[in-house]
């Protein structure tokens, strides 16, 4: 299945030692996250640099919109993704194939109605979540320039994640470094020379990923042609387009749920006043930087369990989550070494600002939450390895218990503890979904029974069926 070129950056996860082939598919996954994060952590530096700390807070304000857009955009994407994973793991090309085709279809028909969809509901929903009157027009003026092209961004989680599904997380950082790079200048031509203000941001953005999906088309027909479709794999197939608008929403609606939780968080921190919106700011960008590692380690899980559950290996799927489990846990504790004594210089250097309660809530803020991603590296992992395996609705039900959770910080915690409670908010309530998905997960028949790694050649649909 593979051609000369597809082998050189291609990761063998169905075969050999399990935490090298982990490591080798998630250090590309790790740098390209952070590349990924780029995009938006350039903007907020130029930003907070050029433009003040209003501009900041509007484009932090916008912030929860974007990732709610953004995260339905990721989440559908790899979700369609997981299909072709289990077909290229179980050896059905053609299956592959037609999984493409599908993922095409779904891909267009979603992106336009989103599209559409969001110009009616943007300015109301930047109201509903208490955005300050003073930076509602810089907000709008950044995240409706976003949304104008969806499709830009939706396109490209579509062909990363069919690469990766492939085994080859390599090439999407390569793309990504060039369009963050390319994202940066642009930055400074809108920002500085052309004084377009936030608005500029967000072109450089919506520029810069456009040329990432060039690349990516460009490199799948010359060296990926496993993953062109033809004529004829575009005919409907009713079993598959339902697994697969299954396995997409699932992971869109789990994102669009977690994100609408953050969103919600936001209006609460909305409430108490543009200097804290910004510090929050600048700590929530740092701290997705934190994030990298477990990001990449949850989408190595993703890709390893579907190609694996494709194959029927269990028992290598077994060992690859408790693996994963072990250096998310000290990638944590390292984590925190660095942070609590540079919290505060970070913080001023992404920034910009010298306000003592933009640079001591945003220290704070990470210097409580880095000890926690412990907690996060069992969670995320555990979650994209039960979609992997088909689970559709167990996943969908921790981000309800995140959505919960955060409707309560902010009606009941945030108006009476203030800052404190924004604090505080994520690591309790990760707590409670660790707690449902490590149970959803870990007793689940297809994770437990212990001789399928014998059976290689099962097809995944029948296994799914027998599990």
């Amino acid at each position: 299945m593979k051609t000369t070129t597809q082998k050189k950056f291609t990761v063998d996860l169905l075969h050999g030692p399990i935490l090298k082939s982990i490591l080798l598919f998630a250090i590309p996954l790790f740098f390209s996250s952070v590349f990924q994060q780029l995009y938006n952590t350039m903007d907020t530096v130029i930003i907070g640099h050029t433009l003040g700390e209003e501009a900041l807070a509007a484009m932090g304000a916008a912030g929860a919109v974007y990732d709610l857009l953004t995260g339905f955009s990721f989440g559908i994407g790899n979700g369609l993704a997981i299909v072709t994973a289990r077909s290229y793991g179980s050896g059905d090309r053609e299956y592959l194939k037609r999984s493409v085709a599908a993922s095409i279809v779904i891909g267009i028909c979603v992106t336009a109605v989103i599209t559409v969809a969001v110009r009616f509901i943007l300015y109301p929903f930047l109201e509903i979540l208490n955005t300050p009157a003073e930076i509602i027009d810089q907000a709008y003026a950044y995240i409706s320039t976003i949304t104008l092209f969806m499709g830009v961004m939706f396109a490209y989680n579509l062909c990363a994640g069919l690469l990766r599904a492939i085994g080859n997380s390599v090439m999407p950082l390569v793309f990504l470094i060039l369009s963050s790079l390319l994202n940066i200048v642009l930055d400074l031509f809108f920002i500085m020379q052309l004084s377009m203000g936030v608005r500029g941001a967000a072109v450089a953005t919506v520029i810069a990923q456009g040329v990432s999906v060039i690349a990516c088309l460009v490199y799948i027909g010359r060296k990926a042609d496993i993953l062109i479709p033809k004529r004829e794999h575009f005919v409907r197939d009713r079993a598959l387009y339902r697994e697969m608008l299954a396995q997409g929403f699932s992971m869109a609606f789990m994102s669009c749920i977690v994100n609408a939780g953050t969103a919600i968080l936001q209006s609460g921190i909305n409430s108490l006043g543009y200097l804290v919106i910004a510090g929050h700011v600048a700590a929530r960008k740092l701290y997705m930087f934190l994030m990298m590692p477990f990001v990449a380690l949850s989408q190595t899980s993703s890709t390893f369990v579907s190609q694996n559950f494709g194959a029927g290996q269990m028992g290598r799927i077994r060992k690859e989550v408790k693996y994963v489990y072990l250096c998310g846990i000290a990638l944590a504790m390292m984590i925190s070494l660095f942070v609590f004594p540079m919290a505060p210089t970070m913080v001023r250097l992404l920034s910009g600002s010298s306000e003592a309660v933009v640079l001591q809530n945003g220290s704070l803020y990470l210097r409580v939450v880095s000890p926690c991603l412990a907690i996060l590296a069992l969670l995320n992992p555990t979650r994209m390895a039960l979609q992997s395996i088909g689970q559709k609705i167990l996943p969908i039900i921790s981000s309800v218990i995140e959505l919960i959770g955060k409707c309560l910080f902010v009606v009941l915690l945030i108006p009476r503890f203030q800052y404190m409670a924004v604090i505080f908010c994520e690591p309790v309530i990760w707590l409670f979904m660790d707690a449902e998905l490590l149970w959803a997960f870990w007793s689940n028949p297809k994770v437990r029974v212990g001789n399928r790694e014998e059976v290689p050649g099962e097809n995944w649909e029948n296994r799914s069926e027998r599990g």
